[in-house]
C-alpha cells in the first residue's frame, strides 16, 4: 500500500487556472473589468492584471495578490483609461507566481499593440515553445500564453483575426482567450469548448467573461455562450462569428459543474447550484448510510450536502467552520504553524458533532491529506462515527487543460483501492458518487461512452486531446505543463 506520509496540505486542492474578462465601448472600462474580475476571484487568487486601451495608447498594470487590495481608484483604477479592456485573474502552481508570468500579456506588434488573456492550457505548449526559440524567439514569461503572441506576430497574414486564428490553428488543448487591439475586442474557445466562455451585454457595451457572475456583479444581460471552436469580434460594427474549425461536439470540463464555478454561476444553461444539490442526491442514493446529520466540508461541499440530506432525511447541519480570513501567508510558515493543518481555515462545531455519527460530504479527494486531516478533527470533536461521502468520482488522472493536479501516482485513487483509500483518510466508511451519476446530475441519462457529452478525463482516462507534451516525456513534462498554465 503506497501511503503519503506527507501532510501536504496546500497541494491537496483542485484549483482552476485563471479567470478572464473584457469590455467594449464603456466608460468605466477599467473599473468594470476589476469587478467583473472580483466577482470571478474564486478562478485565481495569487495575482491579476487589467490591460485597457484609450484611443491612443496601451495601459497595462498587474500586481500580485487579489483584485480588491490593488485595483481600485486610488491605486491602479486611475492609471487605466479608456472604453476597452480585459483582464486576468490567475493561480500559480509548482512554479509560484512572479510578476513576468502574470496577465494580461502585451506586445507591440507590424499591425499595433495586442494583449491577450487566457485560461487554460496548452497540451503541446513546450514543443511550440521550444520550436520557438530555437528559430529566435525571446521569451520573457515561462507562461504558454506568450506563445500566442509570438505565433500572431510571426503569422503572414495581414487582418488580426487571420493572425489570430493562423495562431489557435497551431495550438492544442483546452483554452479560452480574450484579446485586445487597438480596433478591436476578440475572444476566442478551443474547439471543444473544455474552458469556459460567455459573452453578455450591458447597454451598448459588450461583455466577455469566464463566468454568468461576472456579468451579474455589474448588471449585464447574458446573450450566450461562446460556442466551441468559435471566435467571436466585437468592434464598432457590433458582434462578428467566426468557426475556423471543423465543428465537433462539445466536451466542456465536468469540474465546473463540480467544483470551480461559482453555485450562482449558469453553466451550459444549468444552475451549478441545482446540479450540485442533485450531485448529493444521487449521491445519497447510490450510497446510503445509517447517521444522526449530515456536515459539508465548506464551502465547495454545501450545495452536495445540502442535497445528500433531503434525499436522506438525515438533518443537514454546519458542523465545521470555515475562516474565510486566513491569508496563505499570513504568518510564517513553520513547521509548528503547519502542524496546525486544516485547523486555520476549518474549525470542528462540537455542540454539533459531540457523540453524532456524522456523513462528511465533499466535492472531490486529491492527495487525500485534507480528508484526513478533516476526518481526524471531527474525530476529536466527539463524533462516534465518520463516514465520508465524495460528490465526484474518484480522481485517477491528471489534468493537462488548465487544471492543477498532482502527477498520478500522487493522487490517492490512482494508488490505493476503495477500501485502502477509507484507511488512510481513517474514515468509517467511504464513497463516491459514480461517473454515470455525475451525468445524471446533469441531465443525461448516462455517459455516452461513444460519445462523451464531456472531458472527465480525471475519472475514466479518456483525454479528448492528443498529450503531446506528456506523451514525449511524462515524467520531465507534467510539472513544467502545470507551473506555466494560463
Amino acid at each position: 500500500m503506497n501511503m503519503i506520509a506527507d501532510f501536504d496540505l496546500d497541494g491537496d486542492l483542485l484549483r482552476e487556472e485563471c479567470g478572464i474578462f473584457g469590455i467594449w465601448n464603456n466608460q468605466d472600462a477599467a473599473a468594470m473589468t476589476a469587478l467583473g474580475l472580483h466577482a470571478l476571484q474564486h478562478r485565481g487568487q495569487e495575482a491579476a492584471g487589467i490591460c485597457a486601451y484609450d484611443g491612443s495608447q496601451f495601459n497595462l498594470e498587474r500586481r500580485l495578490g487579489l483584485v480588491g487590495d490593488h485595483f481600485t481608484k486610488e491605486k491602479t483604477i486611475g492609471r487605466l483609461p479608456g472604453h476597452v479592456a480585459i483582464g486576468h485573474v490567475r493561480y500559480s502552481t509548482a512554479g509560484g507566481t512572479v510578476l513576468r508570468n502574470v496577465q494580461p500579456f502585451f506586445a507591440e506588434l507590424a499591425t499595433g499593440g495586442f494583449a491577450i488573456a487566457h485560461n487554460g492550457n496548452f497540451t503541446n505548449g513546450m514543443s511550440l515553445r521550444r520550436e520557438l526559440i530555437e528559430s529566435g524567439a525571446i521569451f520573457q514569461s515561462t507562461s504558454d500564453t506568450e506563445v500566442v503572441l509570438h505565433l500572431v506576430a510571426r503569422s503572414p497574414h495581414r487582418r488580426m483575426i487571420e493572425k489570430f486564428t493562423d495562431a489557435l490553428r497551431q495550438i492544442e488543448g483546452g483554452y479560452a482567450f480574450v484579446a485586445l487591439t487597438n480596433k478591436k475586442l476578440m475572444g476566442a474557445r478551443d474547439p471543444l469548448g473544455i474552458r469556459p466562455l460567455v459573452l453578455g451585454r450591458l447597454g451598448d457595451s459588450w461583455i466577455l467573461a469566464s463566468e454568468t457572475c461576472a456579468l451579474d456583479i455589474i448588471g449585464a444581460e447574458f446573450i450566450r455562450e461562446v460556442e466551441n471552436g468559435e471566435i467571436v469580434v466585437i468592434d464598432e460594427n457590433g458582434v462578428q462569428s467566426y468557426h475556423p474549425f471543423p465543428k465537433r461536439p462539445p466536451r466542456p470540463c465536468i469540474f465546473e459543474y463540480i467544483y470551480f464555478a461559482r453555485p450562482d454561476s449558469i453553466v451550459g444553461g444549468r444552475s451549478v447550484y441545482k446540479v450540485r444539490k442533485e450531485m448529493g442526491r444521487i449521491l445519497a442514493q447510490e450510497n446510503p448510510v445509517d447517521a444522526d446529520v449530515v456536515v459539508p466540508v465548506p464551502d465547495s461541499g454545501v450545495p452536495a450536502a445540502i442535497g445528500y440530506a433531503q434525499e436522506s432525511g438525515i438533518p443537514f447541519e454546519q458542523g465545521i467552520i470555515r475562516n474565510h480570513y486566513v491569508g496563505r501567508t499570513f504568518i510564517e510558515p513553520t513547521q509548528q504553524i503547519r502542524s496546525l493543518g486544516v485547523k486555520l481555515k476549518h474549525n470542528a462545531n462540537r455542540s454539533v458533532l459531540r457523540d453524532r455519527r456524522v456523513v462528511l460530504i465533499d466535492d472531490s479527494i486529491v492527495r487525500g491529506t485534507t480528508s484526513l486531516k478533516i476526518v481526524q478533527m471531527v474525530r476529536e470533536a466527539g463524533a462516534r462515527e465518520v463516514h465520508m461521502r465524495i460528490a465526484s468520482p474518484p480522481i485517477t488522472h491528471p489534468d493537462y487543460y488548465g487544471i492543477d493536479t498532482p502527477k498520478r501516482e500522487a493522487l490517492l485513487a490512482a494508488t490505493h483501492t476503495l477500501e485502502e483509500m477509507r484507511d488512510y483518510i481513517q474514515a468509517d466508511s467511504l464513497a463516491f458518487i459514480s461517473v454515470d451519476g455525475i451525468y445524471r446530475a446533469v441531465g443525461y441519462e448516462g455517459r455516452d461512452n461513444t460519445c462523451p457529452q464531456f472531458t472527465d478525463h480525471c475519472f475514466t482516462g479518456d483525454y479528448p486531446t492528443p498529450l503531446r507534451d506528456a506523451d514525449a516525456s511524462e515524467d520531465s513534462r507534467q510539472l513544467p505543463l502545470l507551473a506555466d498554465a494560463g
